[in-house]
């Protein structure tokens, strides 16, 4: 009995011995959950889904923080605001972090690093260059003649500059100054240097940020930011405030969901570009040879899909029109070669081809090799169709009346100057101005009204002549 005691005391020690890191570690963590949100790349509408999708997760989740690490060019204005509403509203601190060295946050990046709650950055990296890109301004060399308001040139002598620059310029460089003060005023950073990248486009490393006081630390790794965040206190969304607890937090990364990556690759302009003609070639085959199926099917889901991404990005319906116009002048030069129809329906597809995006930012350009690819296949389309329609022309007519004429007839009743024949596996009503006996070959020299108007064979009647 008692080594049977003795056995539980050292089997039950042995337990406690084996549970014991495991009960420290969770003791360590306490629960908390430190979530990474990873921004690679141009910011568009993916970047802005995957971003709600990981917050509300979050949320959901009960995360400490989340840590959104960027490195990114910039991207589009309507996916960068979606993403600061998000940051704003959320009831989980956002941590922006730029890493890893060599990282940047240009352009969208910064304007969301200032929405985070806490701002950081990796040794070796920069941001800034928060400047709008100009969007339907005026054409080069164009000066904005608007006057003065007294409508009165000057005539001190003084020098005249011309007003140059563009109104909605102003415009949307104001607006994108208003937010990013706004930003900087929430969070309590620095205002003037944050107006001075928009409008300047000017540019901080780590240790310049953290001196002008625009970021708040400076972190090698997701670890050490961690542990430099931990206990500091914070604002949510609806005034609370919270005190972090993050030196022990378990780390976990969010992934993009499976529509995310679907939009990350849909929303790209090459590929919205080469659905939306992929989906008008196809239905233009399936018009062209009604009951094929596959290309009215596959033409139609790639069209959709092509106008869906469209949709969502900034494009100038001006540039659509003019690749629509192109699009249809080539198919009907297909049908009806005058050579002017095809220049000028390529001329109007690649105008309209770089003329499609209103933006210049980085990942949503439409890239020259695909244009002129694009344009190449067009052209190699309508050479084949007038190779094809060429050959018809000069070929051999195969239906009608004119492909009846010279076909060899048999007769098989004949009286007086009509009677019937047959030729091509048919029976044919047929008169002539000769007498034929049936069996007898002859020629056909005509067809009128369906009667088939017959002849005896020139070559039978010059055999004939010489015997």
């Amino acid at each position: 009995m008692q080594n049977v005691q003795a056995t539980l005391a050292a089997v039950a020690a042995a337990v406690a011995l084996a549970t014991s890191p495991l009960v420290a570690s969770a003791g360590e963590n306490d629960g908390k959950l430190a979530l990474t949100i990873s921004v690679d790349g141009a910011i568009g509408p993916a970047t802005a889904r995957y971003v709600k999708d990981a917050l509300t997760k979050a949320s959901e989740r009960h995360a400490e923080v989340v840590v959104l690490r960027m490195n990114t060019p910039g991207g589009l204005s309507t996916s960068m605001r979606e993403i600061i509403t998000d940051v704003l509203a959320s009831r989980v601190p956002v941590v922006g972090y730029v890493a890893p060295s060599g990282a940047h946050a240009a352009s969208a990046g910064t304007y969301i690093l200032y929405a985070t709650h806490i701002a950081a950055m990796a040794p070796g990296t920069n941001l800034g260059a928060a400047t709008p890109v100009q969007i339907g301004g005026p054409l080069p060399g164009l000066p904005d003649t608007t006057p003065d308001k007294n409508d009165k040139d000057k005539k001190d002598g003084s020098d005249q500059k011309p007003k140059t620059k563009d109104s909605m310029t102003a415009k949307a460089t104001n607006d994108a100054v208003a937010l990013i003060r706004s930003l900087a005023e929430l969070r309590g950073r620095n205002a003037d240097w944050a107006e001075k990248a928009v409008r300047e486009a000017a540019s901080l490393s780590a240790n310049a940020a953290l001196q002008d006081k625009v970021i708040d630390l400076i972190a090698r790794d997701q670890a050490e930011l961690l542990r430099q965040i931990d206990g500091r206190a914070v604002e949510i969304a609806g005034g609370d405030t919270r005190h972090l607890a993050t030196s022990n937090a378990a780390r976990e990364a969010i992934d993009p969901g499976w529509i995310s990556r679907f939009l990350r690759v849909i929303t790209d302009p090459n590929i919205a570009f080469i659905l939306t003609l992929v989906g008008i070639y196809g239905l233009i085959f399936e018009l062209s040879s009604p009951g094929a199926v596959a290309p009215g099917v596959i033409g139609t889901i790639c069209l959709l899909l092509g106008l869906y991404a469209l949709n969502m990005l900034p494009i100038n319906y001006a540039g659509l029109g003019l690749i629509l116009l192109g699009i249809t002048l080539l198919v009907i030069e297909a049908f009806n070669p005058t050579v002017v129809l095809g220049l000028g329906g390529i001329i109007a597809f690649v105008l309209g081809a770089v003329m499609l995006f209103e933006i210049e930012e980085p990942g949503f350009r439409l890239s020259w090799p695909v244009i002129g690819i694009a344009a190449a296949i067009f052209i190699g389309l309508i050479l084949v169709v007038l190779g094809s329609l060429r050959r018809a022309r000069k070929g051999p007519v195969r239906l009608g009346a004119q492909a009846m004429r010279g076909l060899s007839a048999e007769i098989l009743d004949w009286s007086e100057s009509e009677g019937h024949v047959f030729t091509q596996g048919e029976r044919w009503q047929a008169r002539g101005t000769e007498a034929f006996k049936p069996g007898e070959v002859v020629e056909v020299a005509n067809i009128v009204d369906l009667t088939l108007v017959v002849r005896r064979r020139p070559v039978l009647t010059a055999r004939e002549g010489g015997t």
